[in-house]
């Protein structure tokens, strides 16, 4: 609040050194690329609702500054303001000495201490201006009240209007909506006659009644994330049951496994000490016989060493032995209002197969294996030359044939309607929709695109000079314009189409272009190259390994809310599509998963492969669109 104070008691020239965000003196000014400075806690604060991009947009002219990883704490200290508001503080005497200062009579020409502030006139006055005020009928009806009251905050002088620096008597009481700059009455007449002209409390009372409101709706959306929050804890909790029952399941099979395996043993050692003890008998009897032949023997020669008998001849005996042998086993997602529920659900689908009893196997958890199915196959009403996500459950569809111009907004039931935004009688190629509604839009075998407002209205052309094919269109995460051409680079405009950000150079010729959170870029060749190729570049041109297909197939990539990317093999020889999964290893693609081929008809070798959400994808080409469930 003393801040505050010192603000509105100083000069003019503290004006200049005032945070445009906290409306402060600056603290720790920090200059952007730009040349725009605010308080490094501001930018932080400012940073906070931004941490999923790498570069901050200025808040005053949207120009561009890249980030480190240590983010706004490595921008650079204006070291000139940081000097102007340190002299600043010096001068003024620190706050304190501010609240002690008299402010000057503006009401006239002298600049003696103001002993009291006339409410009527909107001037601090002096002694001399106060007899005036006293004793003029001219200024009979004005309100007067004292500096003290002023200084104790028992009264609120309101808002004083700065005056006009080329026209020094007029108060600078107008605001030019055109210029963004506050202008007195003679100033409108000489410079603003045609602008958009606010009165400056019609214009502050309007920003109050705006930030009141947005007030209110941070309430609210604060209050509707809290509940989703709460919500998501119980999905949670629904989770945690879920996965617990798996467990116990799974418990339960192994101790149903482990008494079977523990009776089966018993059987087994049973059995082989009913062999050991008939190998024993056997041996038993075979020692015996032996032993008695030893018996016979010794008996015999006995005889036969009897001198009485004389000389005997004895038959010789021999034996024979036998000898056996033995045994082996295994066991799996946040995020907005539905993200949760889908969890749940897919953790409340799993269950527990028990092995074959015949096997030592204790069982299988069921949607372990990754697939994809398609849930709609939908019919289009003509060639499809172009795609777009429209929402998380419905895509728009440009047609290219005489018979069948126009656009379609198709869901995943099969509902079709006409995106009636843009004008109809003009030949379409491709589309970009954007967050807010507005559309951009290629035409019929030109180098031009068109940016129009949600309400219908052109915004802004785009000329792109090069191959002379039409231009294919998508929107990044931050709702940058991509555009390619066919040729060897990607184009990037800010999200009006009015300004180009950044043109990438590419090693082979684009024909589809994606963007990562982060602001890679996704190139797909799709059937200019044969065979296809995919790569990722950064902003800088910079591009990580190409993944190549083999000889007459083509490449169609599409990047998902978590910039995994998905790339659809399109085999022109044996016309079927095999679609991967791929994580990003910095700029290059490392395959995670390659899913079941599915059932497709292939128009012809254009087509098109959009992820609508993580679990959802769209896939075109001909006149067929189909909409593709993903199960992880």
């Amino acid at each position: 609040m003393a801040e505050k104070i010192e603000i509105e008691k100083a000069s003019s020239s503290s004006q200049n050194l005032v945070c445009p965000l906290c409306l402060d003196i600056f603290d720790a000014p920090t200059i952007l690329t730009c040349g725009h400075t605010f308080c490094r806690k501001c930018l932080k604060k400012y940073d906070l609702t931004h941490q999923d991009i790498d570069h901050m947009v200025c808040p005053l002219c949207r120009e561009i500054t890249k980030l480190s990883s240590n983010r706004v704490d490595d921008l650079r200290l204006n070291v000139s303001i940081n000097g102007f508001v340190d002299d600043y503080h010096a001068k003024c005497g620190g706050m304190n000495a501010v609240l002690e200062m008299r402010t000057k009579c503006t009401g006239c020409k002298f600049q003696q201490d103001a002993v009291s502030f006339c409410r009527t006139c909107n001037n601090y006055i002096c002694d001399k201006c106060l007899q005036c005020h006293h004793y003029m009928e001219l200024f009979e009806d004005h309100e007067i009240v004292s500096m003290e009251d002023v200084i104790e905050g028992k009264v609120s002088i309101g808002h004083q209007f700065e005056k006009c620096s080329i026209h020094k008597q007029e108060n600078k009481d107008m605001f030019c909506d055109d210029c963004k700059v506050r202008v007195c009455l003679r100033c409108v007449v000489v410079g603003h006659k045609v602008h958009n002209i606010k009165n400056q409390s019609d214009f502050e009372h309007e920003l109050r009644r705006k930030v009141t409101e947005l007030d209110q709706q941070c309430a609210a959306k604060k209050a509707e994330l809290e509940k989703n929050i709460q919500n998501i804890e119980e999905q949670r909790h629904e989770v945690h049951t879920a996965m617990q029952k798996l467990l116990d399941d799974v418990k339960q099979a192994y101790n149903i496994k482990v008494t079977e395996l523990e009776g089966n043993l018993q059987d087994l050692i049973e059995q082989i000490n009913e062999l050991k003890r008939r190998f024993e008998d056997d041996l038993n009897i075979l020692k015996s016989k032996d032993r008695q032949r030893i018996k016979s023997i010794c008996s015999s020669i006995t005889l036969v060493d009897n001198d009485r008998l004389g000389h005997l001849e004895t038959d010789s005996l021999s034996a024979h032995n036998l000898l056996c042998g033995e045994l082996g086993t295994m066991l799996k997602e946040v995020t907005d209002r539905t993200t949760a529920e889908v969890i749940t659900k897919k953790a409340q689908e799993k269950s527990f197969n028990p092995g074959d009893k015949s096997c030592l196997d204790l069982g299988s958890i069921s949607g372990s294996d990754p697939k994809l199915k398609t849930m709609k196959c939908i019919d289009l009403r003509g060639w499809m030359v172009g795609m777009t996500a429209y929402s998380h459950t419905s895509v728009a569809i440009v047609y290219g044939s005489h018979n069948a111009r126009g656009i379609d907004i198709i869901d995943t039931a099969g509902g079709t309607e006409r995106y009636t935004n843009i004008p109809h009688d003009v030949g379409y190629e491709d589309i970009g929709i954007q967050r807010d509604g507005a559309s951009c839009v290629s035409t019929v075998r030109d180098t031009e695109a068109h940016v129009y407002s949600p309400d219908g209205s052109r915004k802004a052309t785009i000329n792109v000079s090069g191959t002379g094919y039409y231009l294919t269109l998508n929107r990044s995460p931050s709702n940058e314009i991509l555009i390619a051409n066919a040729a060897n680079k990607v184009y990037i405009y800010d999200p009006t189409g009015s300004t180009l950000k950044h043109t990438v150079p590419t090693k082979h010729r684009t024909w589809q272009v994606s963007s990562t959170r982060l602001g890679l870029i996704v190139t797909s060749s799709c059937y200019f190259t044969n065979p296809g190729v995919v790569t990722v570049y950064d902003r800088d041109g910079n591009a990580g390994e190409s993944l190549q297909a083999p000889q007459d197939v083509y490449l169609y990539a599409a990047v998902d809310e978590q910039d995994r990317v998905y790339i659809a093999s399109v085999d022109k020889k044996n016309r079927k599509v095999v679609i991967r999964l791929y994580d990003l290893d910095g700029l290059n693609l490392k395959e995670r998963i390659e899913f079941n081929a599915l059932d497709m008809t292939l128009g012809w070798d254009w087509c098109y492969l959009v992820s609508l959400s993580p679990d959802l994808l769209a896939f075109a080409s001909g006149k067929k669109l189909y909409f593709i469930k993903v199960l992880l």
